[in-house]
């Protein structure tokens, strides 16, 4: 592993820890040259997964995308960061789970959706107003209720 402050390629592990109930391990290092300590992770490499999207139109799974919605969803919101990580690891696990090749852009939306209505429900409804273009008010309020 190559330290991130001066790129010597000497780290040694200083601790490791589970994280994501077990599907992660979290190292702590520390460089021999410069003494910088930083975090890695390892965890499992998803399948190769295909995304069908609304149009039909098919591309490779992107972890980043979901992160980029969870954090907007997020923004302010005490601890983001640690639930991001922990949804995110939840999402996958679940995407694995399901052993298949191809997975529609809706149902991610659909399994985001309902991670986020369990972690925060101001995330939940900040996704959900993009998610489903609420038109109205209406729509919006609709969507309030089902929180209740």
């Amino acid at each position: 592993m190559h330290c991130p402050f001066c790129n010597h390629s000497e780290t040694k592990v200083i601790d490791s820890r589970d994280t994501q109930e077990g599907r992660a391990i979290r190292r702590r290092r520390e460089c021999e040259k410069c003494q910088a300590r930083f975090s890695t992770y390892e965890e499992v490499e998803i399948f190769r997964l295909q995304i069908i999207k609304k149009d039909g139109r098919k591309e490779e799974y992107d972890r980043t995308k979901i992160e980029h919605g969870l954090q907007r969803a997020f923004v302010k919101r005490p601890g983001a960061e640690e639930r991001i990580e922990k949804i995110m690891g939840e999402i996958e696990y679940e995407l694995h789970k399901k052993k298949a090749d191809e997975i529609s852009s809706r149902e991610i939306g659909t399994l985001v959706m309902q991670k986020l209505k369990e972690a925060d429900e101001v995330a939940y409804i900040r996704f959900a107003s993009v998610y489903k273009s609420f038109g109205s008010a209406k729509s919006f309020l609709k969507a309030l209720e089902t929180l209740e």
